[in-house]
């Protein structure tokens, strides 16, 4: 079975390492015959979730920002991809104000993303995971998907810090190949 593949890279650099990951595993998808969309986070206005709770019930979030155009896309994809680097220890405030934001989708009645195959794509400055905080955002993605019933089928997470640093990794850019056909595959 294909399905169909949205990436949400975070990374507010056009030729960052996290972008280049994302964009090699939308292309090997997109090879493979999966519908691909990706989506480059930095460039969308997207406001914190303001708990007010309006979306309980309803399942639709009453904030009129750009999520308003992500939300059918995060329905209907057939699997999802996430990229970011590691800020601060964690992956980037762009992702986590999207993230926060599906909270209205989790009050639609069925789990809209149970069974929905999930990956990850990280870069990071330091060698060590630990010490640049990647395995936090590790965690927080691997019980993120859990509760919302989604299968994480890879991940992919380096240390990059000057961007283009992937380009130069040819098995780090066949590896994000690879994890972009695993989402759209059996």
């Amino acid at each position: 079975m294909l399905r169909s593949l949205l990436v949400l890279n975070s990374s507010p650099r056009p030729n960052g390492n996290s972008t280049a990951l994302a964009e090699t595993a939308a292309a090997a998808a997109r090879s493979a015959g999966a519908e691909v969309e990706l989506v480059h986070l930095s460039r969308l206005v997207i406001g914190p979730c303001e708990a007010c709770d309006a979306c309980v019930g309803s399942g639709r979030c009453v904030m009129e920002d750009d999520m308003q155009t992500l939300y059918p896309r995060l329905l209907n994809a057939g699997a999802l991809l996430l990229a970011s680097p590691i800020y601060w220890f964690t992956f980037n405030a762009q992702l986590k104000l999207c993230i926060d934001r599906w909270y209205a989708l989790f009050q639609i009645p069925g789990k809209p993303f149970r069974n929905k195959p999930a990956g990850f794509i990280l870069t990071y400055g330091d060698v060590d995971p630990y010490i640049s905080g990647a395995v936090n955002a590790i965690h927080t993605f691997q019980t993120m998907f859990h509760f919302l019933d989604m299968p994480i089928r890879g991940m992919v997470y380096a240390t990059a810090s000057n961007p283009g640093d992937v380009q130069k990794n040819a098995d780090l850019m066949e590896q994000a190949a690879e994890l972009g056909r695993k989402l759209i595959l059996d």
